[in-house]
């Protein structure tokens, strides 16, 4: 039997692995307030027609599904790679906005940007 690790160096085939995280809230509406009047991001979808407890925010390539559900809060932490200028404009809109930020370590320096949830939005330097 071969090792996974001998099948992938024998498979020179590369997938895209997409993926969306769900961060957990208290109440969905308030976190999309959160996501879009502070962060920058857009609501793509809400299910209900906009009553739900499930939806999605996007900015650029950066998914994001808010879920309400009082049994699953918990505090989530999600990395978000930026180009150099890309951080630098964050900080700038983050300023303008007066969306409280810190410099904190995690391995490496990064910014970190916490939402009404307490889930960590991590931005490595």
């Amino acid at each position: 039997m071969r090792r996974a690790t001998e099948l992938a160096a024998s498979n020179p085939t590369v997938h895209r692995w997409y993926t969306r995280p769900v961060l957990f809230v208290a109440d969905v509406n308030r976190a999309i307030r959160f996501y879009i009047d502070m962060l920058g991001f857009e609501k793509r979808w809400h299910e209900g027609d906009g009553a739900g407890t499930v939806c999605q925010v996007n900015r650029g390539e950066c998914e994001i599904i808010l879920c309400e559900d009082a049994t699953r809060r918990g505090k989530a932490r999600l990395f978000v790679e930026l180009t150099a200028d890309g951080l630098t404009e964050l900080r700038r809109e983050l300023a303008d906005r007066s969306v409280p930020s810190k410099e904190a370590w995690w391995g490496y320096d990064v910014l970190q940007i916490d939402d009404p949830d307490g889930n960590e939005l991590l931005f490595p330097r």
